[in-house]
């Protein structure tokens, strides 16, 4: 059985209080672009960094090689931002800054909306 994790990812005691665990993102071996990029973006909104980063990572395993580079960026976001949310921001900025990097010299996959995302990426770099 695999430990709880609390909203940001972190393991928690096996009797961890049932108010601090949050269900983890469900294993897929196929995620199609269009239904990760809702479903991360949706984490997202909740406030759940941790989720996003894990459907990101599970579209960069399943995609054609040509997207692998804009997924694997994406993933970085999430972990980015789960950085940040855990009070980390070195952490957030270095891996905010590879994310760049790699978002910058790919071919961006539909529906992923590269304004906001590289915009996000750049303020977690500067903070």
């Amino acid at each position: 059985m695999p430990r709880p994790r609390d909203r940001y990812g972190r393991p928690l005691a096996l009797d961890a209080p049932a108010h601090q665990i949050v269900a983890t993102v469900p294993e897929r071996d196929d995620i199609s672009s269009a239904t990760a990029w809702d479903e991360a973006t949706s984490y997202l909104r909740l406030d759940l960094p941790f989720h996003a980063h894990e459907v990101f990572e599970q579209r960069w395993r399943c995609c054609p090689p040509g997207e692998r580079d804009c997924w694997r960026a994406l993933a970085q976001w999430g972990a980015a931002l789960t950085h940040q949310a855990r009070g980390n921001p070195k952490g957030s900025r270095e891996v905010a800054a590879r994310a760049i990097e790699l978002l910058g010299g790919c071919e961006i996959v539909d529906p992923i909306d590269a304004e906001l995302v590289m915009a996000s990426l750049k303020d977690l770099a500067a903070k």
